[in-house]
């Protein structure tokens, strides 16, 4: 499932990401002309800058989202464990692992933090300050940690959130998204958020967001890369395996949208790359594993598919467990900045 900020928000700022691109100066102006765009992304700019699209955006999304709480309703799960990127939100400059597991106890989350921080409305029209209550299962998530580097995959744990940051975005935002009516505060099962650094050199370089291209063509100063999309899909065999040893039903999402407009600099940062992820796509569809397991780290990045690192880990899981795909969606746009997938496995 995806967890993109800007569903949370109203339909005249779900494409902001976009307005705020054409706003850079170093990227050439006949690429930020509409008139020069596909079919696809003049029709959802439309004559209001996509706020009539995102309507059907949303719709869109929301049916995708009560397609896979309806499933989870049937599993009925003990323990939700969520793949989600930590955006330069607990890996920041002090330490930031490839994994880390969060053994936390209940958590209180501010939901609409990042939005509070870009000045965007929420579309409930509730206060800033809003916040809900995250379960945790502090004991089973030690018990994942210790598991699963007994099996040889390194992996950090953390017991406390760090002072005064938010909770990182792609675990709270799945649980709102989730429960979208009741904004999270009905979310009735445990989460133990499993934090991958999927922005690798640009974690700090960018600091988990847009780069302007005046500073991208001066050099960046690039981080060691994150963790290759093969050592993610192991990651998942090692907490599949973890999950099949257990005493509880265990439920396991990948929590991010595909290629990011924003991290897709070849394309100027004006769509995200369609071509590589209906590649993904299909092979995942056709249960073709080695072709995930092929991926290289390089053609990741270049194809601003950083936060896909979540569903490499979905993905070693599913392998490891022979789950079966039972259903998916792929959401296509141009100009609400990534493609969007759904997936339920049995």
């Amino acid at each position: 499932m995806t967890h993109y900020p800007m569903l949370a928000g109203a339909d005249t700022h779900m494409a902001n990401l976009m307005k705020s691109v054409l706003k850079d100066p170093d990227i050439p102006e006949d690429r930020k002309d509409p008139a020069n765009w596909s079919a696809l992304a003049q029709k959802e700019w439309g004559d209001d800058q996509g706020t009539t699209a995102a309507a059907s955006h949303r719709a869109q999304l929301r049916e995708g989202l009560d397609t896979v709480r309806a499933a989870l309703d049937d599993f009925e799960p003990d323990v939700v464990l969520v793949w989600g990127d930590d955006q330069y939100e607990n890996f920041r400059e002090e330490v930031i692992p490839s994994f880390c597991v969060l053994a936390y106890e209940d958590t209180s989350v501010e939901p609409f933090a990042v939005l509070k921080m870009l000045n965007v409305p929420n579309v409930w029209g509730l206060p800033d300050e809003e916040r809900f209550t995250m379960k945790g299962d502090p004991k089973f998530a030690k018990q994942i940690a210790a598991s699963v580097l007994n099996d040889g995959i390194d992996i950090a744990y953390s017991y406390e959130q760090r002072e005064g940051i938010h909770f990182p975005h792609a675990f709270g935002n799945t649980q709102i998204f989730l429960d979208y009516d009741n904004v999270g505060k009905e979310f009735p099962y445990p989460v133990i958020p499993l934090a991958v650094n999927c922005y690798g050199e640009h974690v700090i370089a960018r600091k988990g967001g847009i780069a302007r291209f005046a500073d991208i063509q001066a050099g960046e100063n690039l981080d060691p890369p994150g963790p290759s999309p093969l050592r993610c899909f192991q990651f998942g065999q090692a907490i599949g395996r973890t999950a099949r040893a257990s005493d509880k039903r265990v439920a396991l999402i990948a929590s991010a949208s595909w290629s990011h407009a924003f991290l897709n600099d070849k394309d100027w940062h004006l769509r995200p790359d369609t071509v590589a992820d209906r590649a993904l796509y299909d092979a995942m569809v056709a249960c073709d594993y080695e072709a995930w397991k092929s991926v290289t780290t390089r053609e990741v990045v270049e194809a601003g598919q950083h936060e896909m690192l979540n569903w490499f880990c979905l993905l070693g899981a599913m392998s490891e467990l022979d789950m079966k795909l039972e259903w998916s969606e792929f959401v296509e746009t141009e100009v609400f900045n990534s493609n969007k997938a759904f997936a339920i496995y049995r």
